[in-house]
C-alpha cells in the first residue's frame, strides 16, 4: 500500500485555508492544520470533516511570524504524521488603512503574517524537504500584489514579497527536487474578502469586472493548489497563477 502524502497548510480554519485542507484530503492526503489560538473551534471542525473522510489531521497552534512557534509546530508535524511533503503557505491578514495614516504597527503585523510567515515556514520545513529530495511549495499570494486596491498598499506589498521570494527559492532549490509556485486568489468571498464586498455596489462591480461575471469561493482555489502540490506539477516552478475567474490577464 502507498502511503498516503502529507500536507501543511496554515490558515487553515476558515475561507481559502480551510477549503484548501479539505480540498487535498478529498484527494487522499493527510493534513497538518495551523492556525491560532483564538481559531481553535474552527479549526477543530476542519480536521473533523478530514477525518470523516478517512484522512488523518492533526492540529496545530501557532503563530506564523514566530520562529520558535513555527519550529516547534514542523517538528510535532513530522513527529505525529511523518516527513511532510506539501505545504501550502496561506495564512494572512488584511487591515486596510490609507498610505498617509497608515499605523507603524499595521504595516507590520501585515508584513510579519502574509511575508515572513510564508519565509518561516517555509525555511522550517526545507532541511527536510532537501535531505529527502523531494518536496512541494505553495505559497497563496494575491492579485493584490500585482495591481492592488486603494488603502491596501501594506497588503499589496506583503503579496508582492511572496512572489518574489517564490521566484528566487524556486531557482536555489529546483535541483534538489522541490518546486515552489504561486497561486494569485481574485475576489473571493471569505471573512477577508468581506472588506471589498459589504457593500452590494462594490460587490456587484467587481463581479462585472471578472470575464466570468461572478465573485470566487474558496473552493475554485482548491484545484489550482492541489495541482501544484501534485507530482502531475513536477516539472512546474517559480511560477504564479491567477485564480480570479479573469481580471488580471497576465
Amino acid at each position: 500500500m502507498t502511503k498516503a502524502r502529507t500536507a501543511l497548510v496554515t490558515g487553515a480554519s476558515r475561507g481559502i485555508g480551510a477549503a484548501i485542507a479539505l480540498g487535498l484530503a478529498a484527494r487522499g492526503y493527510d493534513v497538518a492544520l495551523n492556525d491560532i489560538d483564538r481559531q481553535k473551534t474552527e479549526l477543530e471542525g476542519v480536521a473533523g470533516q478530514i477525518r470523516a473522510t478517512g484522512q488523518r489531521a492533526l492540529c496545530l497552534y501557532a503563530d506564523v511570524s514566530d520562529k520558535a512557534q513555527v519550529e516547534a509546530m514542523v517538528a510535532q508535524a513530522r513527529a505525529d504524521l511523518g516527513e511532510i511533503d506539501a505545504v501550502v503557505n496561506n495564512a494572512g491578514i488584511l487591515i486596510s488603512g490609507p498610505v498617509d495614516g497608515l499605523p507603524e504597527q499595521v504595516w507590520d503585523a501585515v508584513m510579519d503574517v502574509n511575508a515572513k510567515g510564508t519565509f518561516m515556514v517555509t525555511q522550517a520545513l526545507l532541511p527536510s524537504m532537501k535531505a529527502r529530495g523531494y518536496g512541494r511549495i505553495v505559497n497563496i499570494a494575491s492579485i493584490g500584489g500585482k495591481h492592488g486596491a486603494p488603502e491596501q498598499a501594506h497588503y499589496s506589498a506583503s503579496k508582492a514579497a511572496v512572489m518574489g521570494f517564490s521566484r528566487v527559492l524556486a531557482q536555489e532549490v529546483g535541483p534538489l527536487g522541490i518546486t515552489v509556485n504561486c497561486v494569485c486568489p481574485g475576489i473571493i468571498l471569505t471573512d477577508m474578502g468581506r472588506v471589498n464586498l459589504d457593500d452590494p455596489e462594490t460587490r456587484s462591480a467587481w463581479s462585472a469586472k471578472t470575464a466570468m461575471a461572478r465573485i470566487g469561493d474558496p473552493e475554485d482555489v482548491v484545484g489550482p493548489v492541489a495541482f501544484f502540490a501534485s507530482d502531475d506539477a513536477a516539472f512546474v516552478t517559480g511560477q504564479t497563477l491567477n485564480v480570479d475567474g479573469g481580471i488580471v490577464f497576465s
